[in-house]
C-alpha cells in the first residue's frame, strides 16, 4: 500500500535516531527490509503516513549534489515533526535525563493538550504532544 504521505529525514546515525524516536518517544519505528543496493533506513508510520530516516553518507553516496548541504547543523531549519505521544510526563523526564535540548517544556495548553517543543538528536525541531480529551 503507498503511503498517503512520507518525507525522508537524513540522520548521521540510525541507532541514535531509533533510540530517540522509538526508545525514548515510544512511537513505532522499526528497521526496513532494503533491497539490494538501498541504503539501510527507519521507518515511522503513524495513521498511514511515513517518516524515512536514512543516514547522511549513504544519501550523500546516492546523491552527491547534496552532500555539501548534509552537512549543516541543525538540520530542517523552518520544518517541525508534530507528534502525539502516550505519556507525554514520562517522555518530558527521560528528555531531560537524557540531557535533550528543549525549547519550550511541557505544558498543559488551553486547547485541551499537553505539548512540549524539543529538538531530536539531529536538530530537527519535534512538536510532541498528548490529548487530554
Amino acid at each position: 500500500m503507498v503511503s498517503p504521505f512520507s518525507i525522508q529525514l537524513s540522520v548521521a546515525d540510525l541507532g541514535t535516531t531509533e533510540a530517540f524516536y522509538a526508545g525514548i518517544m515510544g512511537l513505532p519505528v522499526h528497521r526496513a527490509l532494503t533491497a539490494v543496493g538501498a541504503p539501510e533506513h527507519l521507518v515511522l508510520t503513524l495513521d498511514g503516513c511515513k517518516v524515512y530516516f536514512v543516514e547522511d553518507d549513504a544519501v550523500g553516496q546516492l546523491h552527491p549534489i547534496l552532500e555539501a548541504r548534509l552537512e549543516g547543523f541543525p538540520k530542517g531549519v523552518g520544518m517541525t515533526l508534530h507528534l502525539s505521544v502516550p505519556d507525554i510526563e514520562d517522555v518530558y523526564q527521560e528528555l531531560l535525563e537524557e540531557d535533550l535540548e528543549i525549547l519550550y517544556p511541557l505544558q498543559q495548553k488551553p486547547y485541551g493538550t499537553k505539548e512540549l517543543w524539543c529538538f531530536d538528536p539531529d536538530g530537527y525541531l519535534v512538536v510532541l504532544e498528548e490529548s487530554l480529551r
